[in-house]
């Protein structure tokens, strides 16, 4: 059931694996708030064929981070154009970035109402994205744990053989983990000291975890509206 509609704005962190983009999207639909996704932004870009898309594209050729002042530029015009309220999925992801979104809140005299992060074990993590396979004929997405195909390797919409994305083997996703931890840091440690971080333990079932990130919301944020 959807709560009150409320002009919050809101950032969701998470480290790869912790069900960020589900998450935000059930508190977007319950809260009546703009989902505004970086990665769906940076896609939209190189999509179109902008100036902006075709410098984003070749960093992610390159598998560079695109840089923080790419990343505001594009955040900021979305922020500017969104009516109501919002919740920032993938920015800020640098200690820069934050303190550039801070600016633009305060120049548009608004400000962030609470920064929740899905806390998740490396061990959890690594379990959770070495599981998922995937079908390279028709797209679909399997999670040996939580979705399992019907046959061992095999899709169920059509008989291609599963493949594991060369950025979910164990490897490569102790490097992302570790990116990510240099990365958000700094940034956790900025927001608890404006105290408007709060933790949300994400080793549990999908549901649990969205009823505890709204009792959170609803408990603190809109305690004080």
């Amino acid at each position: 059931m959807s709560s009150e509609k409320k002009d919050l704005r809101i950032v969701i962190l998470g480290c790869p694996g912790a069900g960020k983009g589900t998450q935000a999207k059930r508190l977007c639909q319950r809260f009546g708030l703009t989902h505004l996704s970086t990665g769906d932004m940076l896609r939209a870009e190189i999509s179109s064929g902008t100036s902006l898309g075709k410098k984003v594209e070749d960093y992610l050729r390159r598998g560079s981070l695109v840089p923080d002042t790419i990343m505001v530029e594009l955040a900021c015009a979305k922020l500017d154009m969104a009516q109501g309220g919002w919740l920032l999925d993938g920015f800020p992801r640098t200690l820069p970035q934050a303190q550039e979104l801070q600016g633009f809140l305060t120049s548009c005299g608004h400000k962030l109402d609470i920064v929740l992060s899905l806390e998740l074990k490396e061990g959890e993590v690594i379990k959770r994205l070495t599981s998922r396979w995937s079908c390279p004929s028709c797209g679909e997405v399997y999670n040996l744990l939580s979705r399992p195909p019907k046959a061992a390797g095999k899709c169920d919409r059509c008989p291609a053989a599963l493949t594991q994305r060369p950025d979910d083997t164990e490897a490569t996703v102790r490097r992302r983990l570790m990116v990510y931890e240099d990365l958000t840091r700094p940034l956790v440690a900025y927001y608890r000291g404006e105290h408007l971080f709060e933790e949300v333990d994400a080793d549990r079932g999908m549901e649990e975890v969205a009823q505890a990130v709204a009792g959170v919301i609803e408990g603190t944020v809109l305690a004080r509206k």
